[in-house]
């Protein structure tokens, strides 16, 4: 019996079958309860970026998502659907978020109450707050995100009144247009401080940033300061290679040494870049730096030195010029800033590298962890030199920081993968001859012995 079951041409048929119908129902109970995903797009696509992933892991409740949209759009067609693919990306990653259409012509009511001015536009809610979007992009969205993950009062202060750079401002000198921007765009508050007027600095600055003055500030100011310092508030101060105009006594406060000097990085020349400036291009492990590799540029630094200090924690965050220096001259011999113009190393006057640009300090007080960040250099955030490199990104990691919202520090953007090919002339000559004249002579050469092997048998 078994060997005619086996022998039976029917029955194995069947057999056959039977398997194929148990692994599929098999495949497709575990896709059913097991859900996996892969992404072998060349560019990666159909993914989120990390840093949208990062924020996504960081909303700890519902994130719910409501679209005012027609079933159809003039110019875009079925915009549900366009919209609902991009909406899945966010879904693969947080399940709980939830998303919601509403048709504004069959529903006029709730899109008037909601404020909605346009098709497709988008409403975002999380933890009892919530932010419109009339554009739909990962970058848009994944700022929406980040902006409603602030559960604290986000408040940042720059010290103004004595010709500091504005953080909200739009000269060349100042860092409103990209540094400025992109912590508004993180859900910062910012507002100016002159505390010539102010009776002290307020209780609700998150972080304040002082930036270079370029006229002294009176005893009174610096004392207002010192203050803030010893009360635990949490300070960015940029220093530029210039007079600090009064802040003596904050630096002595910090226990910081602030040597004469700038750095002189003869890596930058070989970038193209004047030798006054000073290339970040590893970095300390710190919660600021972590996972962070893109180059940084300082034009004109100038070195940071500090006292050691049982109560203050030091981290350097950015160290520079390994095989540069820190001139005292100034640049008296710096004729053309491209090229070190016969500037050598001076051993009795100039210090060699590597020199530390940017630290970092903390320290307890009152069981509450006091955050400060110390660079060597104000230009790299301003509007002529912030696009270089990632000089913005790493400011912004440094306010986060600072913030207490390390969770929130932005990640490096994924690199594009270049998909071109590009081939030389006999390259495309074997290729195209390949294709069109050898696999099909190839092919026709097997099916021919195939013939001829059967002819004879």
């Amino acid at each position: 019996m078994l060997r005619k079951f086996f022998t039976s041409h029917s029955l194995r048929n069947l057999l056959y079958v039977l398997l194929l119908l148990g692994i599929a129902l098999g495949l497709g109970y575990l896709a059913s309860r097991h859900h996996v995903q892969r992404d072998i797009t060349f560019n990666a696509s159909n993914s989120l970026e990390p840093a949208s992933v990062t924020v996504l892991s960081q909303l700890a409740g519902p994130v719910n998502i409501t679209v005012y949209a027609t079933l159809q759009d003039a110019r875009l067609g079925d915009i549900r659907k366009i919209i609902r693919e991009f909406v899945s990306l966010y879904q693969r990653y947080k399940p709980d978020l939830k998303l919601v259409f509403i048709d504004p012509e069959k529903e006029p009511e709730k899109t008037r109450a909601a404020r909605v001015q346009l098709n497709g536009e988008m409403i975002i809610e999380y933890a009892g707050r919530s932010e419109h979007l009339t554009q739909i992009n990962e970058q848009t969205v994944t700022s929406t995100l980040l902006r409603l993950a602030h559960t604290t009062n986000q408040t940042l202060m720059y010290l103004d009144g004595h010709g500091e750079r504005k953080l909200d401002g739009g000269a060349n000198h100042d860092l409103g247009l990209l540094f400025g921007a992109k912590l508004k765009k993180n859900g910062f508050k910012i507002s100016s401080l002159n505390l010539a007027i102010a009776q002290d600095v307020p209780d609700n600055t998150r972080v304040l940033v002082i930036t270079q003055p370029q006229v002294d500030l009176m005893p009174g100011e610096v004392d207002k300061l010192l203050r803030y310092v010893e009360r635990g508030g949490n300070l960015l101060w940029l220093i530029d290679a210039e007079p600090l105009h009064g802040l003596e006594r904050l630096a002595e406060k910090l226990e910081l040494q602030l040597p004469p000097g700038i750095v002189i990085d003869p890596s930058a020349i070989e970038m193209n870049a004047p030798a006054t400036w000073s290339l970040g291009t590893s970095y300390p492990p710190h919660a600021i730096t972590n996972g962070f590799n893109l180059i940084t540029a300082y034009p004109v630094a100038r070195p940071l030195a500090w006292n050691e200090n049982p109560n203050w924690q030091h981290h350097v965050l950015v160290d520079a010029a390994a095989n540069g220096w820190v001139s005292q001259t100034q640049g008296d011999k710096l004729v053309d800033g491209n090229h070190l113009s016969g500037h050598t190393f001076d051993k009795q006057r100039d210090v060699k590298g590597p020199v530390v640009i940017a630290l970092a300090l903390n320290r307890n007080i009152n069981d509450v962890e006091q955050r400060i960040v110390v660079v060597g250099n104000g230009a790299f955030l301003a509007n002529s030199f912030a696009g270089n490199g990632g000089n913005v990104d790493l400011g912004v990691n440094m306010v986060n920081w600072l913030a207490r919202d390390e969770q929130l520090i932005t990640l490096q953007p994924r690199a594009a993968k270049d998909s071109n090919i590009v081939l030389s002339k006999t390259q495309l000559t074997v290729i195209s001859a390949t294709f069109l004249f050898g696999l099909p002579l190839l092919l026709a050469g097997f099916g021919g012995y195939i013939w001829w092997a059967r002819r004879r048998a």
